[in-house]
Parts: structure tokens; C-alpha cells; sequence
């Protein structure tokens, strides 16, 4: 998932993104926008109303999934994933002054004057960009930001700023200032992978239309065509978009484990171990012949993967884990280094923690001295990543992680799938392996003794 801010002078544009969420506060002076304030076309999504209410904040950050079920409230997250994740748009429409004023305390547009004196870079960290004559213009200067020009873009030439991965800087964004005024079109590539910018002659008439105000969300699903707009009158607009799933399809897994098990199949069979034609390489089209065999190779692995239970994955797992932020509960800035509580041993009992940050994955040996390329087992986690270069593209980035022979498998499938097991109960044949695998992953803060 990344994130990104936007602030936005008086303008409309035409995309198409993946999954988004949208979230919209007030300026401390508000300007009716122009119009009969009337909306054309179908009620866009579903609309929910929430009205004000006294005492704390309504927001819960006990948790990720706490917070994120608060932020679309009254909706249930059963709700959301079942009715409208992928589906259709969904408009939550609020009247509380409490989560606007929270919002804005968050960030506003005067922060990044603070932020632009810390080092930040074109590019990396921000974007300026308008719209002209329907397609996006980049205004971007080389190296480093400077705020008076920050600003001399946004008010001279109605810019709009985007201000790249912003947990970067606060623990969490949520959003801002302003109001919004939205169309969304149906897609012309549902579900599209890929960013795009539509011809409006294209696109027809909106299918929904609306102006996000203090405390409103907005979700749509990935390839949903939109223009937004600041009302006339509203100096700016603020607001943060959460982009989630965008290469986590049914596709990109079949990608992801197919070369794995044609690995596997290619050392029980050896017609995929035979060559092919000479000069199929050198042929314009593919033969006929080529891909009838192509085809009966398609149908064994198909044959082959019904009766598999174990999958390899080349990389969606591992880069779940690279990519992600490191857990919630540590803070911000936080990492684990160093493990904590009793050592574990023989007579201990343990638990997996931080679970939703953990990955297990069985794969080819990557070890490049090893010919034989066997099967080994690898745990990676997000425990150790480092906040403030998530999703940057920095080179830098490593995964970390443990791995281990293929024979600790079932032992490591013990320790993920119970709530709690003893190191002696552990399906490993020595008692050195089982003290060796419960500290290894103990020394990675991945297990505690209970």
C-alpha cells in the first residue's frame, strides 16, 4: 500500500488509478461552491450520513484494523470487502467538526514549510503538476525543494503538489483541508492494472457526482475514471490517497508461482526436459506444432497443481515483506533489533508475534554456490524496515529474514498454525535442531516465550 498527499489549486483532471481512498476536511473558512448544488445522475455508491458527536476523538488507533474500521464507520470492514471492495464506489458523508478538527492537526498545507527545510527532493518526495489541455504537465525543478517556490507554483499557476509517502514524516496521514468536487465514469478496463489518462469524448457522462466536505471518504475501485475539481472560490484543497492492491491479482500470483512449478514438474518429466526445435528461435511466428505442445504442457502443470499443496512463490511474498511498514505497535521510527523476554529452550513454550508481518515461503536455494539448487524454506518479515524510506524505491532496500532446510517445514508450520506450542513437541528429529530453530527465530524477535 502507499500514500500520498495532494494539495490542489483549481483544477479538473481525467484518471484512472487503482483503489483509493479519499478522505476530505474543512478550511477554517468555508465558500459555498458554485452551483445549484444539485448532483446529476444516479445517487453515486453508497451514501452513508453520520451526524456530530461529543467526546474523543472518533477515530480508534489502537490497531490497524481498528483505525481502518473507524475510518469507514458506520460501514463494517464484513461489509465493505463483501459489498464494495472491487465493485462499486462507496461515499461515507459525514457532519462531525471532531474528526475534521483532528484531520487538520494532522497536516496542512503551512507544513510543508517545515518539511521543506528537513531535505526534501524533487521527484522522490514531491511532485508539482497542473493540468493543461486535459493531460498532466510535471513542473518538477531539479534537487532539492524550496518552499517559496513550492508555493509561487501552487498560488501563480494553480499547481497541484503531490507530496510522496507522508507516514514518512507523521505516524499517519489522514487528511486536510478544503472541499473537492468529484466525478467518477465508469471504467472503460475494469479492475485496470495500469495507469492511464482517458479522452473525455470517451468517458460520456459522469455516473456519479458530488463534493466531499469536512469528515467525508471516499473509496473506488481500481481503474475507476474521475475528474476533481476545487470549487470556485476555496483558495486550496487537501487530501490523501491510499492506494492499495494495485499488483496483487489472481494474475500476478499465477506469474509469481507458475515458474516454480514448472521447476518442479521439469525434474519428474523429462519431456520437459527435452529441447526445443532447433530454429524455433528464429521463426517470425510460432508453429503450429510448438504450440500444440506448448498447450499439452499448459494441461499436465494444470493436472499437476490440482494434487500440489505447496506452491513456490518467487517474489509477491518476499516483496509483501520488503515493502511493508514495519509493525503499528512500534511507532514511529521504531524498529526490533534486539530480542526481548526469556531465551527459549527445550522445556519453553513459544508463540509466533507480529504475525501479519511475517511470511513463510518455500523456494530454490538462492545460494549461487549451490548447483543443486534444493529446496529451502525462508521466513521474511517487515519487523526491521525502516519507516522513513518505506516505498522510496531506495536501492538499499533488503529484505530480512531467516532459512532454513526443507526438513524444518512441519515444525515451522507447528509454530505458525498454533497459539502457542512446546519446543519439545516441535516435529524436528534432534533436540539440537529443535533449540536451534526456536532461538534462531527468537534472535529475529519472530517468536516469545510464554
Amino acid at each position: 500500500m502507499w500514500g500520498g498527499a495532494q494539495l490542489t489549486g483549481a483544477q479538473a483532471r481525467v484518471f484512472a488509478f487503482p483503489h483509493c481512498l479519499f478522505l476530505k476536511t474543512t478550511m477554517p473558512k468555508k465558500v459555498k461552491p458554485a452551483g445549484d448544488g444539485k448532483e446529476e445522475g444516479p445517487v453515486p455508491c453508497k451514501q452513508v450520513k453520520v451526524e456530530a458527536a461529543g467526546g474523543p476523538s472518533p477515530l480508534n488507533l489502537d490497531s490497524p484494523s481498528g483505525l481502518f474500521e473507524s475510518l469507514i464507520s458506520p460501514i463494517k470492514t464484513e461489509t465493505f470487502f463483501k459489498e464494495f471492495w472491487e465493485q462499486k464506489p462507496l461515499l461515507i458523508q459525514r457532519d462531525d467538526p471532531m474528526l475534521a478538527t483532528y484531520y487538520q492537526s494532522l497536516f496542512r498545507l503551512s507544513d510543508l514549510k517545515s518539511l521543506c527545510s528537513r531535505g526534501m527532493y524533487y521527484g522522490r518526495d514531491v511532485n508539482v503538476c497542473r493540468c493543461v489541455n486535459g493531460k498532466k504537465k510535471v513542473l518538477n525543478k531539479d534537487g532539492k525543494v524550496h518552499f517559496l517556490q513550492l508555493r509561487k507554483d501552487f498560488d501563480q499557476k494553480r499547481a497541484t503538489i503531490q507530496f510522496h509517502q507522508p507516514q514518512r514524516f507523521k505516524v499517519f496521514i489522514l487528511q486536510l483541508e478544503g472541499e473537492k468536487h468529484w466525478r467518477l465514469y465508469h471504467p472503460t478496463v475494469p479492475l485496470a492494472r495500469e495507469y492511464s489518462l482517458e479522452a473525455e469524448d470517451r468517458i460520456g457522462r459522469p455516473a456519479h457526482e458530488f463534493t466531499l466536505k469536512p469528515g467525508d471518504l471516499l473509496y473506488f475501485p481500481r481503474g475507476t475514471i474521475h475528474q476533481a475539481d476545487t470549487p470556485s472560490g476555496l483558495a486550496h484543497s487537501t487530501h490523501v490517497t491510499i492506494s492499495t492492491y494495485q499488483s496483487s491479482s489472481w494474475g500476478d500470483f499465477l506469474l509469481d508461482t507458475i515458474s516454480g512449478l514448472v521447476f518442479d514438474t521439469a525434474k519428474a518429466d523429462v519431456e520437459l526436459r527435452a529441447g526445443i526445435p532447433r530454429q524455433l528461435l528464429l521463426q517470425v511466428e510460432t508453429t503450429a506444432v510448438a504450440t500444440r505442445k506448448l498447450s499439452g504442457f499448459l494441461r499436465m502443470l494444470a493436472d499437476r497443481l490440482e494434487g500440489t499443496k505447496e506452491l513456490l512463490s518467487a517474489d509477491m511474498k518476499k516483496d509483501f515483506a520488503m515493502n511493508r511498514l514495519p509493525p503499528y505497535y512500534l511507532g514511529d521510527g521504531a524498529e526490533l533489533s534486539t530480542p526481548g523476554g526469556q531465551l527459549p529452550g527445550l522445556e519453553s513454550t513459544v508463540r509466533l508475534q507480529f504475525r501479519d508481518h511475517v511470511v513463510l515461503t518455500v523456494g530454490p536455494d538462492q545460494d549461487p554456490s549451490d548447483e543443486t539448487r534444493e529446496k529451502m524454506v525462508y521466513i521474511y518479515h517487515s519487523l526491521k524496515n525502516r519507516r522513513e524510506t518505506h516505498m522510496m524505491g531506495n536501492e538499499e532496500t533488503e529484505s530480512h529474514g531467516l532459512r532454513f532446510p526443507l526438513s524444518h517445514i512441519d515444525a515451522l508450520k507447528q509454530i505458525w498454525n498454533s497459539s502457542a506450542i512446546s519446543v519439545k513437541d516441535l516435529k524436528l528429529t534432534t533436540d539440537e535442531e529443535k533449540q536451534s530453530l526456536v532461538l534462531s527465530l527468537w534472535t529475529e524477535c519472530l517468536i516469545q516465550v510464554v
